[in-house]
């Protein structure tokens, strides 16, 4: 029991860097979490073009992003591009790599729910003089968002989770502070099972987050994906 007096205690005296730490991990999902949705629905819409050359370079975008390794992706423009002259911050990195990464999942996600689509309705839609952004807009969009809001909030899950690695790049974000915290202090254990149940607490609002949005804008007799 002393032992975690005391542990408490250094985390206490440490608490600064740590809070800090989390701000920096909230913020980075925060931001991925609104770029990648929003690059994934114009990914989402390119998917959908008449132009079959834009469809074929969609589709490989979304292959591509989902198969590469994130930590591949993050270590190439942080290492590799000052090689050529370019030099971004850890931030910087991290959100364009979790961006283009979390893109393509969201569209990925999007898509799916568009093949559950009444397509009956948008030719309809289109029978009435609407333009194909129009179409897009005002009736496909709202629907799979409505559609895809577990399989979106899950990926908002992943996003505070694979924040972690963003410590690999030089981000301090809380994972990189609670890790300078266990090697000053040599409670290892302690420490990343701290580090464990603050993950927890954060997931945990997001589910409840997600589960009263679900309540709140899936139709009555639609089953989300």
């Amino acid at each position: 029991m002393n032992d975690w007096i005391a542990f408490f205690q250094q985390v206490m005296n440490f608490g600064p860097q740590i809070m800090a730490g989390l701000g920096n991990t909230l913020l980075l999902a925060a931001i991925i979490t609104v770029t990648g949705l929003v690059g994934g629905i114009v990914v989402f819409y390119l998917s959908l073009s008449h132009n079959r050359l834009c469809r074929k370079l969609t589709e490989g975008y979304i292959s591509f992003f989902i198969g590469t390794p994130l930590i591949a992706l993050l270590f190439l423009m942080y290492y590799g591009l000052p090689q050529w002259g370019v030099r971004l911050s850890p931030l910087l990195v991290a959100v364009i790599g979790f961006t283009m990464n979390v893109a393509a999942y969201n569209a990925r996600y999007l898509m799916t729910a568009y093949r559950g689509l009444d397509q009956d309705e948008l030719e309809a839609a289109r029978a009435q003089g609407f333009s194909s952004l129009q179409v897009f807009r005002l009736i496909t969009l709202p629907q799979v968002l409505r559609l895809s809001i577990p399989a979106l909030s899950n990926q908002v899950i992943l996003n505070l989770k694979d924040s972690s690695v963003a410590f690999l790049i030089q981000y301090t974000e809380f994972f990189a502070q609670v890790q300078d915290f266990a090697v000053r202090n040599f409670q290892f254990f302690k420490a990343y099972l701290m580090a464990g149940l603050v993950y927890l607490a954060l997931v945990s609002v997001i589910v409840i987050a997600s589960r009263w949005l679900e309540r709140r804008l899936i139709l009555p007799g639609v089953r989300p994906l």
